[in-house]
């Protein structure tokens, strides 16, 4: 276990926040970080162009097979294979690179690849690949030109087709598709505020009246999407993030319970077990076999 588990900014000092990178390099540079528990406050896009491996997203591998795409959301924890059996490229961007407009914003909010509410986001490349190798050659390109007022714009719009083409490859490989509307409206603000505010409420009674709704309400539209009260959905969130500190940090029970905005350890000890069936503890010492 390291320490905690460390959250990477962007890379410092280069001109744009968006880089593609092969797995060579990062492996090279960066194998230390990415071979353990880590999240980054970036997005990423990870192509598995050739050979098989496993990729760790909290708690769950996915396997992976040649020609795979992979998009990973801001903050989830991820750790790469230490000894990989695949080659292909990790393409990196941040929020300030990408979001131009309110219409830039609202599509990375709603992207089912970075957003899907049932999984991790995957993608199997067949006769498709061909056009995504021509945004990314095309992507290089711009990179390796000298940069202009123009190279920012030319790579956000080469970025968002990629991500259009891997939206409609997406929904081509058995994606549960969500009706868009006002229950899934209040999902997504409600999935939001959790992020913002779970360590400091807990009551559905706060977020519900952040939203300007009723409980029931809110209930209703959760359940009619997920299948789920809005307290299922605070606590899955505390629930994982009490697992990421047990299993990736080396605090104590008791640092963790504090973290997570409990009064009092007990209290924590107490909902973790009627919600996992073991203790911390046990949870922890499990966890590590």
């Amino acid at each position: 276990m390291s320490n905690n588990i460390i959250k990477y900014e962007f890379k410092p000092g280069l001109p744009l926040e968006f880089e593609i990178i092969p797995f060579s390099g990062l492996y090279s540079k960066s194998r230390d970080i990415i071979i353990k528990p880590h999240r980054t406050s970036f997005y990423h896009i990870i192509w598995f162009e050739k050979g098989t491996t496993k990729h760790l997203v909290d708690f769950k591998p996915v396997p992976i097979k040649e020609n795979n795409l992979l998009f990973l959301n801001k903050d989830v924890v991820q750790v790469y294979e230490d000894k990989p059996k695949a080659e292909g490229i990790a393409i990196v961007f941040t929020d300030s690179f990408f979001s131009k407009s309110e219409a830039d914003i609202k599509f990375l909010h709603e992207s089912i690849l970075f957003n899907d509410l049932f999984s991790v986001s995957i993608i199997e490349l067949k006769k498709q690949a061909g056009i995504f190798s021509n945004l990314v050659k095309l992507m290089k390109e711009e990179l390796s030109n000298r940069k202009d007022a123009m190279q920012g714009d030319i790579l956000k719009n080469l970025l968002h087709n990629f991500l259009l083409y891997a939206e409609r490859e997406r929904r081509e490989q058995n994606f549960q598709e969500v009706k868009k509307g006002a229950d899934l409206d209040y999902v997504l603000l409600f999935k939001d505020l959790i992020e913002a505010n779970y360590k400091k409420n807990k009551q559905v009674s706060f977020f519900a009246s952040s939203l300007s709704v009723t409980e029931k309400r809110l209930n209703l539209a959760i359940n009619k999407i997920l299948g789920k009260t809005a307290k299922q959905m605070i606590d899955e969130r505390i629930m994982l993030e009490a697992k990421r500190l047990l299993a990736h940090s080396h605090e104590s029970i008791k640092e963790i319970a504090y973290s997570l905005g409990f009064d009092e350890p007990t209290n924590f000890i107490k909902f973790f077990r009627r919600n996992n069936q073991h203790t911390p503890v046990e949870f922890r010492e499990k966890f590590l076999g």
